[in-house]
């Protein structure tokens, strides 16, 4: 017999979602049964709920999509944070929650897993703030709601919450008679005219620039903006908080740009422009130097997922992502004008002791074209947000949520989406222990990432905003090049170094290239102060707007 729970896991495969991340609980163990008896589905248990989530925001920016499975109250409480980051970052994420029967619900019975009140839609109300679309599925209802959650998923690229009771799984259903479709927008502005006000300033602008960001990795654009920015060798810039929505290895890419903390040439390049286009940008505080970026309003037109502005004057229910894809037919465009230099140093290694700055300037040389640089916040995403991607190469951060931990799960979630691409995770040694219990599930499934956990003995980032010596700050010392042993790795699975000099570093990072049958777990120890540059500029920009 055909199910509700069919239904829904076709759907999902029709999304591309091709592993279901989670945990099991009583309430969805029959719902699980549907999932692993499937030849196109797989099932990827987790530690917690709460990496479960971490992994399907990791997944859903590579494939575009992703689900994960909790039971109720107690499993889908504590994946909340998670999901609330993919809500802030725009990543399509549905949460499926799986839940005691319809009649225990409608009996108001005082079950394990609730408050004893008889009140079963709290947890559902608790998620409102961070999910597009929520349901309650029946036995009736079940198809219909779940297609109209899911389009708006692809509608607004944000989570979703299905609340799965465990007979309404198990009720007959109707396979999908037509393809799943994304809800488009009623338009009171002409998509056409805003395109001919964008072809028009970028003819008669002289010193025009591109701006992309976060929104475009959302919706998969980065290849529509990369041949749009060739066809037209329009000069280019991404926020961090968008970093890799285009090719970074275009000539005509300049480097991220972040207020005051920018390099000066690009800082003035970007501030001095008669035309700014920016595209799928969110100005926060971690992505513009603490808002001490200068984009006059009136020399530009910004595109958003829901809003845009032309010139000061707002604008609605355009079609983004059609927008986005119509810029390549504008014509008689062609930017003639000069770059500005890119700064970038050739990395020659010594056997001095391993420092941030000469760090990343060897990651920056090192790194290879189709590779995804994971980047935990802190001096990990400091550092790599600033270096200069190879080509068709990646990169993940999460700069506006900014939950320590996030980037261990994500990475394995995104290196489960796309097992061709070598992922390059970079996180420190107080993140690493929020979530380090992936460590089995990323041997227990055969993945082969490079792990580098910089040992600089605490919470880096927090010290250079306050308290740099204060015992907060501290975290206790493990020793992680044995982690991976403590997990159950053997050496034909799981390769653990410990680099202190810069040509160690080196011949590990040629090492582990070299090898991608086995994952490489690196402790990269560096000095307790040590930070980028640009952290230390951003911590003290941080700790003067925590005064204000």
């Amino acid at each position: 017999m055909y199910t509700v729970g069919d239904y829904l896991l076709d759907r999902l495969h029709e999304l591309g979602i091709e592993e279901i991340f989670g945990v099991p609980g009583d309430y969805n163990l029959q719902f699980l049964d549907q999932i692993i008896s499937r030849k196109d589905m797989k099932w990827v248990g987790n530690a917690n709920e709460l990496n479960a989530s971490y992994m399907a925001d990791g997944y859903a920016r590579t494939k575009k999509a992703a689900a994960f499975l909790t039971t109720f109250g107690v499993g889908e409480l504590s994946a909340v944070n998670g999901l609330a980051g993919s809500y802030a970052e725009n990543l399509p994420v549905v949460e499926i929650v799986g839940s005691p029967t319809s009649k225990v619900q409608n009996e108001g019975k005082f079950v394990h897993h609730t408050l004893a009140d008889g009140d079963f839609k709290h947890f559902m109300k608790m998620h409102e703030p961070v999910t597009a679309a929520r349901t309650l599925l029946t036995a009736e209802n079940a198809t219909v709601e779940i297609d109209r959650v899911l389009s708006v998923l692809l509608k607004e690229r944000k989570p979703v919450y299905i609340n799965l009771p465990v007979d309404v799984a198990a009720a007959k259903a109707e396979k999908p008679s037509l393809p799943l479709k994304k809800e488009n927008p009623n338009s009171n502005t002409s998509d056409q005219e805003i395109l001919n006000k964008i072809q028009e300033s970028l003819k008669n602008a002289k010193k025009p620039i591109v701006i992309t960001g976060h929104e475009i990795i959302s919706f998969g654009l980065e290849k529509t903006v990369t041949q749009f920015i060739s066809k037209t060798k329009l000069p280019i810039t991404t926020l961090n908080f968008g970093k890799s929505s285009v090719d970074e290895a275009l000539p005509s890419f300049l480097g991220i740009y972040n207020g005051k903390l920018s390099e000066p040439n690009l800082k003035e390049f970007v501030e001095s422009a008669d035309f700014i286009l920016m595209l799928g940008v969110k100005l926060t505080d971690s992505s513009t130097g603490a808002f001490t970026h200068h984009l006059n309003e009136n020399k530009m037109i910004s595109l958003n997922i829901d809003e845009g502005k032309i010139f000061s004057e707002s604008i609605q229910n355009f079609d983004f992502e059609s927008l986005i894809s119509s810029l390549l037919n504008l014509s008689e465009i062609e930017y003639k004008g000069k770059y500005i230099d890119k700064n970038q140093e050739n990395f020659v290694p010594s056997n001095a002791l391993l420092s941030q700055d000469r760090l990343w300037q060897a990651v920056e040389n090192l790194t290879q074209s189709n590779e995804t640089i994971v980047a935990e916040q802190g001096t990990s995403f400091f550092g790599a947000s600033s270096i200069f991607l190879k080509p068709k190469s990646h990169f993940i951060g999460q700069p506006l949520w900014g939950s320590i931990g996030y980037t261990f799960p994500a990475a394995l979630g995104s290196q489960i989406a796309d097992k061709e691409i070598r992922h390059l995770l970079f996180i420190g040694d107080g993140s690493l222990q929020l979530t380090v219990q992936e460590l089995g599930l990323a041997i227990r499934e055969k993945i082969n990432p490079i792990c580098f956990i910089i040992n600089n003995d605490g919470y880096t980032v927090e010290r250079e905003i306050h308290g740099p010596n204060q015992s907060y700050n501290d975290i206790p010392m493990w020793n992680y090049s044995k982690l991976p042993e403590s997990f159950g790795a053997t050496e034909e699975r799981v390769v653990s170094k410990i680099v202190r000099t810069e040509n160690e570093f080196v011949s590990v990072m040629k090492e582990a290239q070299a090898d991608p049958n086995r994952m490489y777990w690196i402790e990269l120890v560096l000095a307790k102060e040590d930070a980028p540059k640009v952290l230390k500029k951003m911590g003290k920009l941080f700790a003067e707007q925590n005064k204000s």
